[in-house]
């Protein structure tokens, strides 16, 4: 031999390189992990001005999640869902994450991670995060057929709005300020922006 540790492969994740797995799996707790294309990335967990845009989105989704009366439905929302996508598999935490009830299984909410690929996801952006929402996880998130992507940023107090279609994403729109907007695939409500940008 040649004196290289030979590590075992994880039975859960048996493509994946099992020094990658170890990184993933003791990840401090102060960080996001996440492996893409086979590689561990670790993010600082968001500030709190990120967080808090996340969640008052979230909250402004929650007639499609959990509908009253006149509220549309049909929707499963959650934060930051831990996905496990495609054959390594890659493994992305987005800001939140939406399924359609007709696509969710019974079996769904037991998981520990989802396998199923999201109808929509919105990554809220900040600088240490940016360069890889818009790249390589938004091409995982091609590749596996999420049909919408939205981007939030709170420093700039923009949204802006995509639709999968085969040869890429199509930017839709891109909302600004302000603003009370209809945006796919939520346009059935108005969505005021004024409130994701609150200190």
């Amino acid at each position: 031999m040649s004196g290289d540790v030979v590590r075992a492969l994880d039975s859960q994740f048996p493509n994946l390189d099992p020094a990658v797995v170890d990184g993933y799996r003791n990840a401090p707790e102060r960080m996001v992990a996440e492996i893409l294309g086979g590689e561990l990335s670790l993010m600082p967990r968001p500030r709190l001005r990120h967080a808090r845009s996340a969640s008052r989105l979230g909250n402004r989704l929650a007639g499609f999640d959990d509908p009253r009366e006149g509220d549309p439905g049909g929707w499963l929302i959650l934060d930051e869902p831990e996905l496990h996508l495609g054959d390594l598999p890659d493994i992305v935490v987005p800001d939140l994450a939406g399924w359609r009830i007709e696509r969710v299984p019974a079996t769904f909410m037991d998981a520990a991670a989802a396998t199923l690929a999201p109808d929509w996801l919105c990554e809220v952006l900040s600088p240490s995060t940016e360069k890889i929402d818009r790249g390589r996880k938004l091409d995982i998130y091609h590749r596996e057929g999420v049909a919408h992507v939205w981007f939030v940023s709170p420093v700039q107090r923009l949204m802006e709005v995509f639709r999968r279609a085969d040869i890429g994403w199509l930017l839709l729109v891109v909302h600004q300020g302000d603003a009370v907007v209809r945006a796919e695939p939520f346009e059935a409500v108005p969505l005021d922006l004024a409130g994701l940008w609150t200190p």
